[in-house]
């Protein structure tokens, strides 16, 4: 891993503070970028997460010199071609987990990263596919409070670990960033 003093990671999520802090990335600033998130129509998922990252780094490359490197990232879940996002109170959340319930969904992750005028995209795509969960287990989970800042209403590395049947692909996306990905993102940007 190249050492990175520059680093602006434009999220307020702690699981991607510390997904970057596991990457061996220990010196960042913080800056969210707190603009409404707007789903665009016509956008294929990967289109929409990627554009959604990227207005997240062109925000907060206003807060920032040209010299740092802005890390921004946006994950949905789709299912069925339908975007979920974060869930804006229990009962919504209790309606995406009755949705996943026993099926395959998506989750995708854009990550952007943006240095003066060099930019670079990314969506990552990964499956997972949930046990049946029952009303009395959706309900029960929902009211611990733990889906409510996450997209489709869950955290697979929390409480919702017990739906989780299998993933195809990186699981530290489903948790909010793809650090693989990420990090061969971080080795071309320093080869430019």
């Amino acid at each position: 891993m190249v050492e990175y003093n520059n680093i602006v990671l434009a999220s307020g999520s702690p699981r991607r503070f510390e997904l970057l802090k596991m990457m061996g990335i220990n010196n960042f600033k913080v800056i969210p970028d707190t603009s409404e998130e707007v789903i665009a129509e016509g956008l294929s998922p990967k289109g929409q997460v990627c554009r959604l990252s990227l207005q997240k780094a062109r925000n907060v490359a206003k807060l920032c010199s040209a010299d740092e490197i802005i890390i921004a990232a946006d994950t949905l879940v789709y299912i069925d071609d339908e975007p979920l996002g974060k869930p804006e109170s229990q009962n919504d959340a209790q309606n995406m987990l009755r949705k996943l319930s026993g099926r395959k969904h998506s989750v995708l992750t854009g990550v952007t990263i943006l240095k003066g005028e060099t930019c670079l995209s990314h969506a990552e795509k990964t499956d997972v596919f949930f046990r049946e969960i029952t009303d009395d287990e959706i309900k029960a989970y929902a009211e611990t409070g733990d889906p409510m800042d996450k997209a489709g209403a869950y955290a697979a590395q929390g409480g919702a670990a017990v739906f989780v049947s299998r993933i195809e692909g990186d699981f530290w996306n489903v948790v909010g960033l793809p650090v693989c990905r990420l990090s061969i993102m971080l080795k071309e940007l320093s080869e430019i």
